[in-house]
């Protein structure tokens, strides 16, 4: 394995193609090398906060009822600027819109895949210099490739994604992804402005000693919620010590942490918001995909996150996440069985 750290992710890419696929037409390979490129553009800009004008508000309210970032923006422009013309996709959907985005008259439309994203996970974060990410989904559409995308190439279960990653801006910037492979990292040398392999075959520990949730809203869960927390805090929990809380309060970061630390993230439904607050296409699904292809799982509560067939783009679900012994453990709270 030591031999592959270092490679380019454009070059894993194409070998994974080859070894895998080595009938594919190279579309799929080429969408994701695009992604990668539109990476560095929002990881450049999120470098330069504080510096140039991308910090504040636009103003604007996006759909989902909140005040929208310049950042969120800026990458949210930036990913349909790099995506729209190549002829990989039919059709895009965004977070940040409340409608499918059609893909330009003047470009191609008949691409085989879909794009679901979450341009910049964390925006709240922005200001104060946490972590935050890019999230994204890929399908295979299911309408002829005679017509434009359309709803029905969207609302499909997340197990038939044949792709999904994200892309964090910390301390560095990581692009991870998984695509039937395994889930491989890539960490961006800004020194030639390149992501190199870094993280090959992420997998995560059957069970941890993390947990990692909002416990400012501990007055609002349901009491099931409420006595999950209590057992993974207790010291009949993780051989006696309970486990540790490790909570950023951005899904991407503590989904990263916990990918590559081990650990369990909780975001139940609440009094608030009782259907849950994340959304399926843009964050649950895409992350589902990949604690699956690390050994993890995902739930939203009896179902498993990539089960579930979305009725609406910006549908909300709770989504209980990580190691796979402890995401059991929250399904067995959440059904009743303890």
């Amino acid at each position: 394995m030591a031999e592959r750290l270092g490679i380019t992710i454009t070059k894993h890419i194409m070998e994974t193609q080859r070894k895998h696929f080595p009938d594919a037409t190279g579309d799929f390979s080429g969408l994701l090398t695009e992604l990668s490129i539109a990476g560095k553009v929002i990881s450049r800009a999120v470098n330069k906060a504080g510096l140039v004008d991308v910090l504040g508000k636009t103003g604007d309210v996006n759909v989902q009822g909140e005040e929208v970032q310049k950042l969120d923006d800026f990458a949210d422009k930036v990913i349909f600027q790099k995506m729209d013309h190549t002829g990989y996709l039919c059709a895009m959907a965004s977070e940040e819109v409340d409608e499918l985005i059609p893909i330009p008259d003047k470009h191609p439309q008949g691409g085989r895949y879909t794009l679901a994203f979450d341009p910049l996970d964390g925006s709240s974060n922005i200001d104060v210099n946490v972590n935050i990410g890019t999230i994204f989904s890929i399908h295979r559409r299911v309408t002829p490739e005679t017509q434009k995308g359309a709803l029905a190439d969207f609302l499909q279960p997340g197990r038939t994604q044949v792709g999904a990653g994200y892309i964090i801006y910390g301390s560095s910037t990581m692009m991870v992804y998984a695509a039937g492979d395994g889930v491989h990292g890539f960490t961006l040398d800004p020194s030639i402005g390149e992501f190199l392999l870094s993280h090959p075959d992420i997998t995560m520990p059957r069970r941890s000693t993390y947990y990692s949730v909002n416990e400012g809203n501990r007055h609002k869960w349901d009491p099931r919620v409420q006595r999950m927390v209590d057992h993974f805090k207790s010291p009949v929990s993780a051989g006696g010590a309970g486990y540790g809380l490790r909570y950023i309060g951005s899904l991407v970061a503590d989904f990263h942490r916990n990918l590559l630390k081990g650990g369990v993230f909780m975001y139940p439904a609440d009094a608030d918001s009782g259907k849950g607050k994340l959304r399926l296409l843009y964050e649950a699904a895409p992350l589902a995909y990949i604690a699956e292809q690390a050994g993890g799982g995902a739930i939203a509560e009896a179902e498993d996150i990539l089960d579930i067939k979305p009725t609406e783009l910006h549908q909300r679900v709770p989504l209980y996440i990580g190691c796979k012994e402890d995401v059991e453990t929250c399904r067995e709270f959440l059904t009743g069985k303890r």
